[in-house]
């Protein structure tokens, strides 16, 4: 079975560019000033009030991957220097043409949250581009394929506490992709200041991480939490 391990880095639309009906119903629930004034910092976690800026993927299995980031003034094409890892900057549109293309090739689908964010994320960000969708990122809710979410794994469906991914890297021996400095919630802040190459760079930290982890849990745990009945 064909292995890919997917990650996503997005940021939000402006407040200003949503109009008033959908700023109202942004902020229908919120019970205060504060409350509010947070909304417009919450836009990059939502398909349908955010875009994504960087796309990784990677195969488990040869370590070799793929890194899409933002990049409006021509297409720029780049491999690592060990080889590993291509680095493609084009518009948001032509990437995520470019990975459902890619994907089609792979039967798992390996993600850290990718059930609740990444997947949903993907499909409803493309459908609203116009881009036709090739897989279901997503599947039956509590099944390890095609979609092995590892945060589903290591709380057991919820069923147990939530480890996030650089705790769970500390624990099994993967060198965390925080460790050089960035984590997600700085993604936007760099993104305004044109960092796009650091926020790329993370995207593969962090797909190889979770492809790491995948590989650990691959060999110990999963064969027990599969559904004989899939």
């Amino acid at each position: 079975m064909a292995s890919v391990v997917f990650d996503i880095e997005t940021v939000g639309v402006s407040w200003e560019s949503l109009d008033d009906g959908q700023r109202t119903y942004l902020t229908k629930y919120v019970r205060n000033e504060d409350e509010r004034d947070k909304v417009p910092d919450l836009l990059s976690l939502w398909p349908l009030t955010g875009r994504i800026v960087v796309l990784g993927m990677v195969n488990p299995d040869s370590g070799r991957g793929r890194v899409w980031y933002e990049k409006t003034d021509g297409r720029l094409e780049e491999t690592s220097a060990d080889g590993l890892f291509t680095f493609v900057g084009d518009t948001e549109p032509t990437f995520l043409a470019e990975f459902w293309s890619a994907i089609v090739r792979f039967d798992r689908f390996v993600s850290f949250n990718g059930r609740c964010f990444d997947g949903p994320f993907l499909m409803l960000r493309s459908a609203a581009l116009g881009i036709r969708v090739t897989k279901n990122l997503c599947g039956y809710r509590y099944a390890i394929k095609p979609h092995t979410d590892l945060l589903d794994v290591l709380s057991f469906f919820g069923a147990s506490r939530k480890w996030n991914l650089d705790f769970a890297c500390k624990v099994f021996g993967v060198e965390s992709p925080k460790e050089h400095g960035l984590d997600g919630y700085a993604v936007g802040h760099y993104y305004r200041e044109n960092r796009l190459r650091e926020i790329a760079l993370y995207c593969r930290r962090d797909v190889e991480a979770t492809a790491k982890l995948f590989l650990k849990l691959d060999k110990t745990l999963l064969p027990v939490l599969e559904d004989t009945r899939l």
